[in-house]
């Protein structure tokens, strides 16, 4: 079994062996000023094309904007936090994004980026790899998600995650393919916040957006296999738009049909 660089502190345990991107910026609620002098701003402008936000107690939004090309586009992702560290879920749209994150995640948390894990191969979940790379932090993949970004000339993830496996403070669930062949999913189970990436919809959707890579067939079974998986889920963050609850999956349910 692999296991994180050494710099990294989280505990990993494998709990049972089973391109391009993928609609509104989420909601950003006031924080209470009680909560403001207690554990600082829930909420950050790290740079003009990236916002962060606390969703819960550990677990951050991170929001970055594509560039010209895809339309300054947002894309979610979140920052993690587990002991002295912090894993990035998803990496922004390329490396400047993800080095703006992780200098945010050592001043403002006090955590460094320990680990990364890309949801899957599209260059919104990859673009910010070589950051990491170059750091020599660990960034985790499905093997698929690996040799699908080969294919397509995208930045590859070096360490390989198993179909469902603890990752440090998270979990890591592959429940078959729908917005593409390897999208995994990534819960918190102390907050139950869901990470559902570019394979759950938000509330606002018209449609299923870029289905290039999609499996429409599949995916249905995969968001009650999800479903399944993880009863404790009380917050559900798409790939784009705003976060939501439960409804966030039977939306994107409905859309398929």
């Amino acid at each position: 079994m692999m296991t994180f660089h050494s710099r990294f502190r989280l505990p990993l345990c494998a709990v049972l062996l089973l391109g391009t991107a993928c609609a509104s910026t989420p909601d950003r609620a006031a924080p209470d000023a009680t909560q403001q002098q207690a554990v600082g701003p829930s909420e950050y402008t790290v740079a003009e094309d990236i916002h962060v936000r606390r969703l819960a107690p550990g677990v951050w939004l991170h929001t970055t904007l594509g560039g010209a090309d895809y339309n300054h586009y947002p894309a979610n992702g979140l920052l993690v936090e587990d002991g002295e560290g912090t894993l990035l879920v998803d990496t922004g749209w390329n490396a400047r994004h993800a080095e703006q994150l992780m200098t945010w995640a050592q001043d403002t948390l006090r955590r460094p980026v320990r680990a990364a894990v890309v949801t899957h191969f599209h260059e919104d979940r990859t673009g910010g790899v070589p950051a990491l790379v170059a750091k020599e932090i660990p960034v985790y993949g499905l093997e698929h998600t690996a040799k699908l970004a080969t294919e397509r000339g995208l930045p590859v993830p070096r360490h390989t995650v198993a179909p469902a496996q603890t990752l440090g403070a998270v979990e890591v669930f592959f429940p078959g393919a729908g917005h593409a062949p390897d999208n995994v999913v990534v819960f918190h189970p102390d907050s139950g916040v869901l990470f559902g990436g570019c394979f759950v919809k938000d509330v606002e959707a018209k449609d299923l957006g870029n289905v290039r890579d999609a499996d429409v067939a599949g995916w249905p079974a995969s968001l009650e296999r999800t479903r399944e998986r993880f009863p404790g889920i009380r917050v559900v963050v798409p790939g784009h738009g705003a976060p939501g609850g439960l409804e966030l999956l039977s939306h994107t349910g409905t859309l398929l049909r």
